[in-house]
């Protein structure tokens, strides 16, 4: 039997059908899309209209305020979103093959993986592919989980919490992330053998800002033990802040402790020698499941667990820790 044409073709559906969609959406109505794809509003209802005919259902609803989608819009709105994103992105694989490159990659990462795993498989791409453009950025789990259902980013290093939408996201386990205490070299802090959490609760601190995950488990953890959270505070997630507060004066921050390592080894804080109990939730490698990845960002994704062997003890090949 021969396979039935797809419904697009006989649809004969046009980018620029996608497109209006797309501008339709965010616009709010077809003349403001119109304005947006520089043509007529004429002609962008009628190419509206072809599609809806050619699909046999109503994809906005006309109201007095402008169109808002149906349930049957949203679903085309979607798919067209993700088809007009995978057509960019062949064009920029192929700019980018054309510029001598092996292909690119966008990848994101929170703080700690970005500190150690990163490097890492940076190290194997730059050796393996050094023709491979790479872009990285650091931040928040979510908003890196934002940029990756945007299509902004291939792969992220992040956590996936209760409040995230896990469909069509393909998420390998890596580590629970533990927390440190910095602070500058020779701080009075550093003279207590074990300090006790009665001691740094009377500390001043560089806290992550309210409303963080951090930021609440820190808090609890002083709770918990029936104290009060620390007073003197500085609300503050830049790390690049962190250091030369830290040298001008006797705050105490906390940070993940892959952070805390990378500081100490090239000498610029101490780790306090207490053990907070506050630390993080698993993160992993997340990838999209309803996406394709491209050649790049399949060396990238190879790279990264290639690097999780040494760095967390993980062998994603099989799943399980390695020893």
């Amino acid at each position: 039997m021969a396979p039935s044409t797809p419904w697009f073709v006989r649809a004969r559906l046009k980018a620029r059908q996608l497109m209006l969609l797309i501008a339709i959406d965010d616009e709010g109505s077809t003349q403001r899309a119109a304005d947006v794809l520089n043509m007529s509003q004429p002609a962008a209802s009628k190419l509206l209209k072809d599609l809806e005919d050619t699909m046999g259902v109503s994809l906005f609803d006309r109201l007095p305020r402008g169109m808002q989608p149906t349930w049957y819009g949203e679903t085309m709105i979607r798919h067209a979103r993700i088809a007009l994103s995978s057509l960019s992105e062949a064009g920029a694989e192929i700019e980018a093959l054309k510029a001598g490159y092996y292909g690119s990659v966008s990848v994101g990462a929170i703080t700690g993986p970005a500190m150690n795993l990163l490097p890492a498989a940076m190290v194997q791409i730059a050796r393996d592919h050094p023709l491979l453009r790479v872009s990285l950025m650091v931040e928040s789990s979510d908003v890196l989980l934002e940029m990756l259902s945007q299509n902004k980013l291939d792969i992220i290093v992040a956590r996936l919490f209760a409040r995230h939408d896990k469909r069509n996201l393909h998420y390998e386990a890596l580590a629970e992330e533990q927390v440190s205490a910095i602070v500058r070299p020779h701080h009075p802090i550093l003279e207590i053998e074990q300090p006790s959490l009665a001691e740094l609760a009377l500390a001043s601190w560089i806290v992550p800002p309210a409303g963080s995950v951090l930021r609440h488990r820190f808090e609890l953890m002083f709770q918990s033990a029936g104290l009060e959270p620390p007073k003197r505070i500085i609300e503050s997630s830049a790390l690049a802040f962190l250091p030369r507060m830290l040298e001008e004066s006797d705050y105490m921050a906390v940070v993940p402790t892959d952070v805390a390592r990378y500081y100490a080894k090239h000498n610029i804080v101490s780790i306090v020698p207490a053990e907070l109990s506050c630390r993080m939730d698993y993160f992993g490698i997340i990838t999209r499941s309803d996406w394709l990845l491209s050649p790049g960002a399949k060396i990238m994704l190879q790279a990264l667990k290639a690097a999780a062997v040494p760095v967390y003890g993980v062998d994603l090949s099989s799943g399980k820790p390695e020893g």
